[in-house]
């Protein structure tokens, strides 16, 4: 199982802007992280839908991984 790091960002005047980001431990691939991550960043910030914070989710390999 591998580490993820999903950044959430929202645009503003086209320019993404990170607002948060979620680290996810262990997850099976990656679209299962990404889901951990956005049910996450929803509860952290006390919104049904994480997309009432932010306009995008892109993950990537935790850092310290190679």
């Amino acid at each position: 199982m591998a580490t993820y790091r999903v950044n959430f960002a929202k645009q503003i005047l086209g320019v993404p802007f990170t607002v948060g980001s979620v680290d996810i431990a262990r997850a099976r691939d990656p679209m299962r992280a990404l889901r951990a991550a956005e049910l996450r960043f929803a509860r952290q910030h006390g919104v049904v839908d994480w997309r009432e914070r932010a306009d995008q989710a892109e993950i990537a390999p935790a850092s310290g991984e190679d």
